[in-house]
């Protein structure tokens, strides 16, 4: 239950839910595996490894990091 919070607006989210939302789906284009993740709406960052294994454990991290960063910014409010 610690991943669900209180917005401003009343309503329970699920920060992980989130956070993998704002995640894309690793692509093979050429010799790279590629992803994107939404920081915010006008952030938005890519992400490219040699190593398919490589870019899931990348995209892993950067879901973490990012439903920390969503943690921390719903406690400021």
């Amino acid at each position: 239950m610690t991943n669900i919070i209180e917005t401003k607006f009343g309503t329970l989210v699920n920060t992980s839910k989130i956070a993998a939302g704002s995640a894309s789906s690793i692509k093979k284009s050429g010799a790279f595996y590629s992803f994107s993740i939404r920081i915010s709406n006008d952030d938005i960052r890519e992400y490219s490894f040699t190593d398919r294994s490589r870019a899931l454990y990348m995209r892993r991290i950067m879901i973490g990091h990012l439903e920390e960063k969503i943690k921390k910014e719903s406690k400021s409010i």
